[in-house]
């Protein structure tokens, strides 16, 4: 072999070899490259959440809560067993007047949502029955309490003789005023979940609305099951009304349940629908009720409640007074404050303030909790309505629409 041949075999190694390392490296490049573009890409964003965490008010003691009697009940005298009515004086004692009692204060309700029983996505459709359906406010029986007195007749006009125009009385206000700044409008994406008493699971879903241009407002709640391609409300509640200085102030809502006929509750404040002035009557009853400021309907409750801490969370270290008008009656709720809790939710863990409404006996045997969302416009993001038998019926908030500023 010569010099040349040989220095062309090495030169040819040399060549070889050094391209074989630069491939290598070209091809180790590559792969690096599109591995960190495949993370980059593959790769999901962290999730920072932010919650608004409030000081909780001191708790503030309350007067005894009373009730309310409807007014035919309140205008009915007590007959003693001699036959003679209660409180009729004898000939020679003159008559005593008679004074209405003070009112408490009733801050407005948030029910906006109501849950209703649903099945078992799994199981055949059940013969559901009216009766069947929980709401998140559970209907009630009144107490008593002293009814409001009439207005006094128009005086007549000195100068024409013609009568003077009807003046309506502002509904009566009661021990206390709430602040109410309402939150903005939105749509609520609802998982409804049951216990029965003997145990019984059911599933279900709603879609709680409110929406308001700081005059007039509408809420509504639908609540039903899915049964193959269809779905079938079980309950359906609307509201609408005004806003005024107490917050909501409903005029008409009604309630259509399963099986049963719509019926509608009546906010009278200017004496319509055949009613006298600041009343509540019913089209399912003949009975009515002095309307109180700041009466909610079953709808309405967990927004008035919003924006009662919207507006001051110092108010919610007191009792939160509420008269609510339903199918056939109008009852005080009292609200209290029971603490912060953080729930889990499909939109992940929400910080919350857990409001109550403990039983009453001789009113409601239910319980009602209602939890509000402070870094979350103060919305209720969980509803829940304990029965006297043990069952629950649970809401809770899996998406949330804000339609409004």
């Amino acid at each position: 072999m010569t010099i040349a041949s040989f220095l062309s075999q090495r030169r040819r190694m040399v060549l070889f070899c050094a391209a074989t390392v630069v491939l290598h490296g070209l091809a180790i490049d590559w792969a690096a490259s599109h591995l960190a573009a495949s993370a980059t890409v593959n790769a999901k964003p962290a999730v920072v959440t932010a919650q608004v965490r409030l000081t909780l008010p001191p708790r503030l003691a309350s007067a005894p809560l009373q009730e309310i009697a409807p007014l035919d009940a309140a205008a009915k005298p007590a007959v003693k067993p001699n036959g003679k009515p209660n409180g009729e004086p004898k000939a020679d004692t003159p008559a005593k007047p008679v004074f209405a009692r003070p009112r408490p204060a009733l801050p407005a309700p948030t029910q906006a949502g109501a849950a209703i029983t649903a099945v078992d996505s799994a199981a055949p459709a059940p013969a559901l029955d009216a009766a069947d359906l929980d709401l998140a406010v559970a209907p009630n029986s009144a107490g008593a309490a002293a009814p409001v007195p009439p207005a006094a007749a128009p005086a007549p006009d000195k100068a024409t003789g013609d009568p003077a125009p009807a003046v309506v009385e502002p509904a009566p206000q009661g021990g206390r005023r709430y602040k109410v700044n309402l939150p903005p409008s939105a749509t609520f994406d609802m998982d409804v979940a049951r216990v029965d008493a003997d145990g019984a699971k059911w599933t279900g879903s709603a879609v709680m609305t409110w929406h308001t241009d700081g005059s007039r407002y509408r809420a509504s709640v639908e609540a039903g099951v899915s049964l193959l391609v269809t779905r079938l409300n079980l309950l359906v509640l609307r509201s609408e009304g005004a806003i005024d200085d107490y917050g909501i102030a409903p005029e008409r809502a009604t309630e259509k349940r399963a099986r049963r006929s719509e019926t509608a509750t009546h906010f009278n404040r200017n004496g319509s629908n055949g009613a006298g002035a600041n009343t509540i009557s019913f089209s399912a009853s003949d009975r009515s009720y002095p309307l109180l400021a700041g009466a909610q309907d079953k709808a309405t409750v967990p927004f008035q409640l919003a924006g009662i801490g919207r507006a001051d969370v110092n108010q919610l270290g007191g009792d939160i007074d509420i008269q609510v008008g339903e199918d056939k009656e109008a009852t005080l709720f009292r609200f209290q404050l029971v603490g912060e809790d953080e729930l889990n939710t499909r939109m992940g863990k929400l910080v919350t303030w857990h409001l109550t409404r403990p039983p009453k006996p001789g009113t409601y045997s239910s319980r009602l909790d209602i939890w509000l969302a402070p870094g979350m416009q103060w919305y209720p993001v969980q509803i829940r309505n304990t029965e006297a038998s043990g069952a629950l019926t649970t809401q809770t908030v899996s998406k949330i629409t804000i339609t409004g500023q």
